[in-house]
């Protein structure tokens, strides 16, 4: 379904939003997007409620009240395994049962734009859903479980590749570029690192997730940029934000060619509904969350000669 507002004539604010998943790389960004609209949040952690738990679903209906908006980001990610997307699975389903029992008022998935055929150019929210790898999998089959079973409105949001300072994890790309850089070693990329990808903030996608709260958005969103850009040129752009410039290093391939090349995007459906957003410049964004990663480093040793 393509995405439409339930309140289509002007945003509202629920009277609470639950975040489950509120301690991860993206869970906590959008806790500070509801903070900054000073909207009403329960974060969510899996300190307040381990999903994977035999109490998980009764745990969790008891922390909610019945018209809660709920945004769902909480996952094991990525899922590479079978036994990744079987937890995942139960982890989805806890939430469900919680959410069947205690109905909130509206649901925004966090899911990914693994969903999608490798092959779908350009990807739009209408492209087929088709996924190659468990991470995808583990997501349509979220998604689907979520629509089936929760009597409220639902929304999926699908971000591509996400950015920010706070990313813990080190896969292929800016995070890990800009690590390997910090260390003084080599900006490794795979042969001319041809792959052309698009990247989005993690500001962005929690920008996305509030509007659509504050919309009632109902049906899919690709959380998109719509411009692809190879990881070549990324390295390149982060290995220039250091004193002196960092080298970038070919290197071969641990492996066959990835199973997915290029993905490009038609954002043309964010435009619409979302008129007046505009997503941040990945060379932009980069600069932004090398100043930001630098200042905290910064911080750091006069955090440590204070103590």
């Amino acid at each position: 379904m393509l995405l439409r507002h339930i309140d289509a004539y002007g945003a509202s604010t629920p009277e609470r939003v639950v975040v489950v998943g509120a301690g991860g790389f993206v869970g906590s960004a959008i806790v500070g997007e509801l903070a900054a609209a000073q909207i009403p949040t329960l974060a969510l952690t899996r300190q307040s409620v381990n999903l994977t738990g035999p109490d998980a679903a009764r745990t969790l209906a008891a922390l909610l009240v019945r018209g809660d908006a709920v945004v769902f980001v909480s996952a094991v990610a990525p899922a590479r395994t079978a036994a990744h997307l079987m937890t995942n699975l139960t982890m989805a389903h806890a939430a469900a049962t919680a959410l069947a029992a205690v109905p909130p008022s509206h649901l925004v998935y966090i899911s990914s734009d693994a969903v999608y055929a490798d092959d779908a150019t350009p990807v739009t929210e209408a492209s087929p859903v088709a996924p190659s790898t468990m991470h995808g999998m583990m997501h349509a089959a979220r998604e689907l479980l979520f629509r089936t079973e929760v009597p409220a409105p639902f929304v999926a949001l699908r971000p591509t590749l996400i950015y920010g300072a706070a990313d813990p994890h080190a896969g292929y790309g800016p995070n890990r570029f800009r690590r390997q850089a910090a260390r003084g070693e080599p900006i490794t990329i795979f042969g001319e690192g041809e792959e052309r990808r698009d990247h989005v903030a993690v500001e962005d996608v929690a920008r996305l997730a509030v509007r659509s709260v504050r919309h009632r958005s109902v049906g899919v969103l690709n959380a998109v940029t719509g411009v692809s850009t190879s990881f070549h040129d990324i390295a390149h752009i982060v290995a220039a934000q250091f004193t002196p410039h960092a080298v970038v290093q070919s290197v071969p391939r641990p492996g066959p060619r990835p199973h997915l090349l290029h993905r490009f995007f038609d954002i043309t459906t964010c435009y619409e509904v979302f008129p007046d957003f505009h997503f941040e410049r990945l060379a932009t964004g980069l600069a932004r969350v090398h100043r930001e990663v630098s200042a905290t480093t910064a911080a750091m040793p006069a955090r440590a000669n204070a103590t």
